[in-house]
């Protein structure tokens, strides 16, 4: 796990958490906030501990449906916080956060996630991206109108549209997928995916070194390329039994 501030920000507006103490499951999330100051940092500390407490007490014998409502609600309540507490501080209006959060067990995983911030698999040399984002270039993308070569260089391809506190409803995308000993998982926020092309993290995911010196390149790479956003990433790896996360519980 690490977050940097960049090269170019005043403010760290990302916030994550990583826990291991559920029932032998593993919650890991990031959120990018936004908003400026004393709003985004404000936004993505109070959804990823919201969606924390939330999830503390889940029973061992939750099935992975089950887990998915979970993991759904949390963001939802999340959502109803961080909306509530920008109507009534009128210095945080506008105030919102990308999130995205994953609940592992050793051979499957259920996800939720709102905005541009990201999952990705490693499984073989292989890496797949387990999430889609909610922003405009994404929409373009999807309609044909620009090539994903003219999307990595879209003047706007920071417009999201959809976040995590900025309308009282919030529409979260569920997934899930199954991962095997040796798989690898990647959350980032778009500080570290905008910065790093796939071909770079599938030759970094697949060194064998410890995860959390995985995480600390993935993070410079995106500094030497400009930094010029907040980079958050977490990676979790399957080693059959106990699940192994990088750096410490955050």
């Amino acid at each position: 796990m690490k977050s940097h501030i960049g090269c170019v920000r005043q403010l760290n507006e990302d916030f994550y958490a990583c826990t291991v103490d559920l029932n032998g499951r593993v919650l890991a999330i990031v959120a990018d906030g936004m908003g400026g100051h004393q709003a985004g940092d404000v936004a993505s500390k109070m959804a990823v501990e919201r969606i924390v407490s939330e999830l503390h007490g889940l029973g061992a014998d939750t099935t992975a449906e089950d887990e998915r409502e979970h993991l759904m609600r949390a963001l939802i309540r999340a959502n109803e916080e961080v909306y509530a507490y920008a109507e009534s501080h009128p210095e945080c209006n506008g105030m919102g956060t990308t999130v995205v959060a994953t609940l592992i067990s050793p051979d499957y995983g259920v996800t939720a996630h709102i905005g541009d911030s990201r999952l990705y698999h490693f499984h073989t040399g292989d890496l797949t991206q387990r999430t889609e984002d909610h922003s405009l270039v994404q929409e373009l993308l999807r309609s044909g109108q620009i090539t994903p070569q003219e999307a990595h260089l879209h003047p706007q391809r920071n417009v999201l549209m959809r976040a995590l506190g900025t309308e009282p409803d919030a529409l979260i995308d569920l997934g899930e997928f199954s991962w095997v000993e040796g798989d690898i998982l990647l959350l980032c926020s778009d500080g570290l995916s905008n910065k790093v092309p796939e071909p770079i993290m599938v030759d970094l995911l697949g060194k064998p070194v410890p995860l959390q010196e995985t995480v600390d390149a993935l993070v410079q790479h995106a500094l030497n390329a400009g930094g010029e956003d907040n980079i958050t990433c977490i990676a979790v790896r399957n080693t059959g039994k106990p699940i192994e996360v990088s750096g410490e519980e955050g």
